[in-house]
This record gives structure tokens, sequence and C-alpha cells, in this order.
């Protein structure tokens, strides 16, 4: 569905040498695991003979019981399309390994041994255990069964779904057999850990396991035995964790004394999309495998994840804060950096007592509080036209008044009126000529004052409205430095409140900024009210930005956009809606790259940008319409889903 597959990490409840009950309780979560259509369950290290057995293995009763654990495996794995991934000690030409063994159907697929074996501290492994670091193109013999044994070893659920498996210190070495893996186009990555529990180590762990899925640009799927097994020298809490390029998408809880199972739907799609287009995936060294491919695995009915409707906007307010204070570090710097390098000290930028302009006079002010400037040398220009309201017109003049810049209001209707009359056209046509007219007026203005001040014009229009083309072509569209053109709109909601937080002074005038409809004022007003709201022509910017994020982000086409959009803020808006909506943003994407493809210098802040000189290279003439009839198939589909 949508290149989305499930996964499982188990952790068993256990006791230590008692494989007949470990492997009971194996099963046991293994059911679960197939009755929620997972492709996958992951189980700890040793988790057929428990981890902490000792000398223990040294003896033929425990690895008789071993096999015939694994016999139980087997026959548990028959018509059952989930895979099993569990860990056991296997004899192999005299030496013992421990390793991770892959189930599924009644048959073993495949077995690979840990790379790496600690002997320091409270870990002695290879007292029983050899590495299996040089283990490559070889077979071992389990349970009637020859099966492909070896590091070199990977499993295929299909094209997209490649898992690879290394076994808990693998991790931690400095190069992880995972890397490799990921490398050779593993995009799942499983590790079968025992993790001893000691003062802060989980909150290591965690970062472990998410930063070697960013760095894989993969789902890294863990699961480390629990509290059952001997508490003779150390303590296991029974850890898991499963994390998708360097977000942590599941944990479970630690020390219980019950069996326990988390699951995480991973997109594949989103993955294999980030290793072509960000990083430099591709240069690394690809070493040999061999794939084992697996039997068909589950399909999922219906999408088991949170799908974030703000993805440019951290969920916790501590992030949040931390992500606008250094969005303005970023715009301060950039901003430094140009003036400093023309040898200007004014700025000069248009106010309109709108969202966009606020937040460009914000980062300006700030930039200049940072380099020790006179705020006096920030221009403010508010121009009114034929829709300006009286609340906007305020909020523009309080706003400069308080922060103590150089404030100036030009009126633009007269000028307007004879541009109208120069070009034969009649002002009482309200036309896109009317609003353009304007617009143009507005740019001419700030960029001339800004020659004679010996100064730059600072643009306000923001990502989203470059990602619509919503923006008059050499209007608002063009400036000296666009300051605002790598921040989302819903973003920039977030940032004035943040400003309003760092400014109490100013935190009223910030507000009632906040509450304005978003408006380019451009059509006069009804009953001194903003007439021209743009979310109700355009739809809502949360919805654009969220179209944005996943077409630019990981290359999702319409369907998937909509789907997602469907989990999203599926109590918000109907699919109606949400797929009308999304074809608009198509199609104005597509037409507007002319647009994008002049526009000014400014700061990337995020991960997505639309700079032509930089992250987002289209060819202006690009046509939408395999983009439209993609999203019109969805919406067909669906219709014919639910009947007529």
């Amino acid at each position: 569905m949508f290149g989305f597959v499930r996964v499982a990490a188990a952790v068993p409840k256990v006791r230590v040498a008692s494989v007949g009950f470990n492997v009971e309780q194996m099963i046991g979560l293994w059911k679960i695991a197939a009755e929620q259509n997972a492709s996958v369950v992951l189980f700890p290290e040793l988790s057929v003979s428990s981890y902490s057995c000792g000398d223990l293995f040294y003896q033929d009763a425990l690895h008789s019981a071993v096999e015939s654990g694994v016999l139980s495996m087997i026959e548990a794995s028959k018509e059952c399309s989930t895979a099993a991934i569990f860990g056991l000690p296997v004899w192999h030409m005299g030496r013992l390994y421990n390793c991770a063994a892959v189930v599924q159907e009644g048959r073993i697929l495949g077995v690979v041994p840990k790379s790496f074996i600690p002997e320091h501290k409270e870990y002695y492994e290879k007292r029983w255990f050899v590495s299996g670091l040089e283990v490559r193109d070889q077979t071992v013999e389990i349970a009637d069964q020859s099966v492909p044994f070896g590091v070199d070893l990977l499993f295929c659920g299909s094209e997209d779904f490649v898992f690879g498996i290394e076994i808990c210190e693998d991790l931690w070495t400095v190069v992880p057999p995972s890397s490799y893996q990921a490398l050779a186009g593993a995009v799942v990555l499983f590790n079968l850990s025992a993790s001893d529990e000691i003062v802060a180590k989980s909150e290591y762990r965690t970062s472990l396991v998410a930063t070697q899925s960013a760095r894989c640009m993969a789902a890294y799927v863990y699961a480390s035995c629990g509290v059952g097994e001997s508490t003779t020298d150390v303590v296991f809490g029974g850890d898991s964790i499963i994390a998708e390029n360097g977000s942590i998408l599941e944990r479970g809880e630690r020390f219980l004394d019950e069996s326990q199972i988390i699951f995480a739907d991973i997109d594949l799609q989103r993955l294999k999309t980030l290793r072509v287009a960000e990083g430099s995936f591709a240069d690394g060294e690809i070493h040999s495998f061999r794939r084992i491919k697996l039997y068909k695995t589950p399909e999922i009915m219906q999408l088991n994840r949170y799908i974030d409707p703000y993805p440019f906007v951290p969920s916790k307010k501590s992030e949040r804060s931390k992500r606008c204070s250094e969005i303005f570090f970023i715009q301060s710097a950039a901003l430094n950096k140009r003036l400093d390098h023309i040898g200007a000290k004014k700025c000069v930028i248009g106010v309109s007592g709108g969202l966009d302009s606020t937040l460009a006079l914000l980062a300006v002010f700030r930039a200049y509080e940072s380099s020790g400037r006179d705020p006096k040398d920030i221009i403010c220009v508010t121009m009114p036209g034929f829709g300006t309201t009286y609340r906007t017109l305020e909020n523009a003049e309080k706003l400069c008044g308080a922060l103590g810049v150089d404030f100036r209001r030009i009126d633009i209707k007269k000028a307007c009126m004879e541009h109208f009359k120069q070009i034969g056209h009649d002002p009482k046509e309200r036309t896109t000529v009317f609003e353009n007219v304007q617009a143009r007026e507005r740019t001419q203005i700030l960029m001339d004052l800004a020659n004679k001040v010996c100064g730059i014009l600072v643009g306000t229009g923001d990502m989203s409205e470059s990602a619509l083309g919503w923006s008059t072509y050499n209007g608002d569209h063009m400036s000296m430095y666009a300051i605002n053109s790598g921040i989302p709109k819903t973003l920039i909601r977030y940032l004035v409140e943040w400003a309003a937080e760092q400014y109490p002074d100013i935190s009223s005038i910030l507000h009632d900024i906040l509450a304005t409809p978003v408006s380019p004022e451009l059509l006069p007003p009804k009953k001194g009210e903003i007439s021209q709201k743009t979310e109700e022509l355009l739809g809502p910017y949360e919805l654009h930005d969220f179209f944005l994020y996943h077409m630019i982000k990981s290359g999702a086409g319409p369907g998937k956009i909509l789907f997602l959009a469907k989990n999203a803020f599926g109590s918000k808006y109907d699919e109606k809606k949400i797929s009308e909506w999304l074809r608009l943003f198509l199609q104005r994407f597509f037409s507007q790259q002319f647009k994008r493809s002049c526009m000014p210098d400014g700061p990337k802040v995020g991960t997505i940008a639309l700079s032509p000189r930089g992250d987002w290279r289209m060819p202006s003439d690009a046509e939408a319409v395999e983009w439209i009839k993609e999203l019109e198939k969805s919406v067909s589909c669906k219709k014919n889903e639910l009947g007529p």
C-alpha cells in the first residue's frame, strides 16, 4: 500500500536455558504479528536459549533443546507469511556462532552470524562464540535443512523491501555491518540485541539506533532481551525501538515482566527517494551480498502510523522555540553578510500589516540588533491601495513605531489610477490587471527608494507563495534579497508567535496580525473588512504546505499524497475537498515554475527549498498532466471501492 510495510519488534518473556518456554512465548507474539499483517517480526539475541546461559553454551543438552526449539519455530511458520527473525547458537565446522535465523512458511531462509564479539567489562562472549565476520558464501545444516550462512545475506520481500541483519555489538562498532547492507540496497535493518541496563545507557542506545537509521537512510528495528534473563551481575530491560531516517517511530516500555510487541509502518518509497535525492549515498562502496527471496509478505490494509499534518512545524513547544531561534539566526547572518558584501547600510521593506511582511521586518530588525546596526536605517514603507483596511494599516504603523524604524506612508491609489488611464484599463473591471497594477506600483516605489538611499529592497514573500506562484511577476515576486523565501506559511505563524514572546512590548500587535486573515488586499474591502481572503481562493495553506513537503521531500505521487492527507486531516477535511485543493496545487505548482526560475537570492532554512540555483531545478514548461491523471485515477478507484 503506497510503499508501506509493517514490521514488529518483540520482547518475549524469557527463562534462562528453558528453550521450550522461550519458544512458546515467541510463537505467541509471532501469531500477534501475523494477525496485524506484519511482514517481519524481530526477536532478541539468542532468544531461543536466552542470552545469559554462560557456560551452559558448552552443554550438549542445551544445543539439543535448541534444535528442538528451532523445529517448533519451523512448524509454527508453516502457512504463515510473516517472517520471524530469532536468535540462536549455531555449531558450524567445530565453532560456535551467535546467530540470527530467518524463518518463513516452513523454511529457514538464511542464518546470519554476529560479526563483532564483545570482550570487555561485563561482556565476555569470546569465551563461547567466534566472530562470523569472515563467513561468506557458506551453508549450514540446521534442522535437516541446508541453509545459506554468512554475513553476506540480504533478504528480499519485494524489489523495494530488502532487509539486512546485524546483532547487538555490531551496531556499536566504528563501521557497523548494517552500513554495508544499506549500501547494497537494504532499506530495513534489524538488530537482535542483549543490551544490559546501566544509568544513561538507554538514551545513548536510542541515539545510536536513530543515528544509524539516518546515516543509512533506512529503517532500523531493534529488540533486546528482557528482565527474565539472569541478574547475576547485570539487568536486561527489554528495550525495543523502531526508527526511520533518524526519527523514532515506536518505542517499547522497558522492565516489563510480561511479553510485549511494538509495530511500525515503514515508508519504503520515501527512503528510496531520499537515497537518490539527498546525501552521497550512491557514492558508497558496495560489497557483494547474496539475496534471499522471501515468500509473499502480508499487505497492510490500514495505515498504522502517525502522519504529521504540519511536517514543517515541530510538535513540541520546546523544539519549536529552538527551531524559531535558529531560523532567526540564519536570516540575520544571511542579511548581514549581504549588507556587508555590497557595502549597504539601509534596508527598504514594504510593510502591509500581514504575516509575511511582519516576519520579514522582524528578521531584518534582529539582523540589525545582532550586528549593532541602527534600526533607523530600516526604512519601512506602507502603501495603502484599493483593498487596504484600517486594521492592517494601523498594525503596520504601530509595529514600525514600536520597533523604532524609519516609517513612511505612501498612498498608491492616485498613481494606479494614472496607470490605468495610460494602459486603457477601466478600474471598475476588478480583473488581474486591477490587482497587479497595485503590486507592481508598490515594488517600483520600493526599488526606486532603495536606489535613492543606497540600500537594498528586502522581499517578504514566503516559500508557500513561491510553490503556488501566488505573487505578481515583477511585483511582490521580485526583490533584492528574499529573506523569507525558505520559510513555509505554516511555520511563519509560529515564528511570529515566538517573536511575540521575545518582544513583550509588541506582543499584542503581533497577536492581532496573527489573527488577521491572509490577504493581498488588492480588492476593495466590504464594510471595512478584508474581502479577498487567500485561503478561500487557494485553499488552506496547511494543506498546500503538506502537499509541498511530501511531493518534494519524498517524491510522493498524487495518489500517495492524497492518501497521507486523508490520514493527517481526515477529521478536518473530507476527501473531496482535499483532492480539489491537491489538484489546484499541482496545476499551480507546474504552471508557475517560471516565477521560481528567476526568483531572487534568499537563505535556505530547512530541508526543502525551491531556489532554482540549489534544491529545485524544474523546467518552466513542464506539464502537470501525468500528475493530474494519477490523482484522478486515485479518486476514481476510491469511488469504485465505495460502490454506486
